[in-house]
């Protein structure tokens, strides 16, 4: 086993260094118990002119940007590095050469420091983000709550019932909502990431302007495959008609996509709500700065009388505050990794409460 229950002290207070490098943003974050320090983010423009993230390319950009950005979330956090009680890093999901970094990193600083090691799971992060307080007035949920983890590569439902016992009610059987609104993005030919410029088209086009296919699941899991090949055969059948037809048409587009990716999500969401019986939902994933979503899901709180909570969108993108909090609830716990720890590209979301 790479993770060990250690009996100490508790620490009040806990600083808390935090390193996410799943893919190609490379972060870091300090914390004291749960009031944010600093939160440093480094992305890598390099992958734009690709159309997407090439993992040698990310590995390489982490290598030289990890030093810079760890040093100065300490500078920003006033913080000294032999101040810190613990290391939190990012174990998986992700690329392997990218979490190499960062996991290699953490564990050569926490043995030079003596602070102690917390692996944590990228998408368990996703999933607290609504714990991190940047202000006394900041609300966060109390367990158990329902989570939209909503990204590029993850779409699921998670019911949290504590910080270290999480369930998978439901995910994508294909593809993630993320995808889908990057893919489609890119046929149109708008700028990689395409999400965040579907969101800004969309705000101007009419969502009732074209139908796509809807997947008809059973049970809490989602499919976008289908509606990503209707959406691109829509395309292809008029611009035969009509070479100006997406640009004529973008904003509309946009919009009809926006809302049906939004809708399927809000349906299973609702679902959910009613199986569980839960009144409590926090949204996570990079999506979850999309307006759209935001909007949605504050409106179906406000319809069925529950309790909403939604990140800062910076949290809501690949961040160390994230890990950060998800390290802090694994320090209090007394979760600790030693210097054999590895990555696990392919981490699952769920979560064994320890005995």
């Amino acid at each position: 086993m790479d993770t060990n229950i250690h009996p100490r002290k508790r620490i009040e207070n806990p600083l808390i260094l935090a390193i996410e490098s799943s893919c190609d943003d490379t972060s870091a974050a300090v914390i004291r118990d749960t009031q944010l320090l600093s939160s440093l983010i480094s992305t890598q423009k390099v992958h734009e002119q690709y159309g997407g993230v090439v993992p040698e390319l990310a590995s390489r950009a982490h290598l030289s940007n990890i030093v810079p950005v760890v040093s100065e979330a300490l500078r920003a956090a006033n913080v000294q590095v032999n101040e810190l009680d613990a290391i939190a890093f990012t174990r998986g999901p992700g690329l392997m050469g990218a979490l190499l970094v960062g996991v290699s990193f953490a564990k050569g600083l926490a043995l030079a420091t003596g602070a102690k090691l917390i692996e944590v799971n990228h998408l368990q992060g996703h999933i607290l983000s609504p714990f991190m307080k940047t202000s006394e007035a900041t609300r966060t949920p109390y367990f158990p709550f329902l989570s939209l983890l909503v990204s590029g590569g993850h779409t699921q439902l998670v019911l949290v019932h504590n910080p270290l016992r999480m369930e998978l009610l439901g995910q994508t059987i294909d593809d993630a909502a993320g995808e889908a609104f990057d893919k489609c993005a890119k046929v149109m030919g708008l700028p990689y990431p395409g999400g965040p410029h579907v969101d800004r088209l969309a705000k101007t086009g009419n969502p009732q302007a074209f139908t796509f296919t809807r997947p008809y699941l059973q049970g809490l899991d989602f499919s976008f495959s289908g509606l990503k090949t209707s959406f691109l055969y829509l395309l292809q059948k008029n611009v035969q008609q009509d070479p100006d037809f997406i640009a004529t048409h973008r904003a509309d587009l946009c919009a009809s996509l926006q809302y049906t990716i939004i809708d399927i999500l809000m349906r299973k969401l609702r679902k959910a709500i009613k199986e569980t019986g839960i009144r409590q939902v926090a949204i996570g994933g990079g999506v979850a700065a999309n307006d759209g979503l935001r909007e949605a899901v504050t409106a179906l709180g406000e319809e069925l009388h529950i309790e909403v909570f939604i990140p800062e969108r910076r949290f809501t993108t690949d961040n160390a505050a994230m890990i950060a909090i998800a390290g802090l609830f694994k320090f209090r716990a007394g979760l600790f990794s030693d210097q054999t720890v590895k990555a696990i590209p392919r981490a699952s979301v769920e979560v064994t409460q320890p005995n």
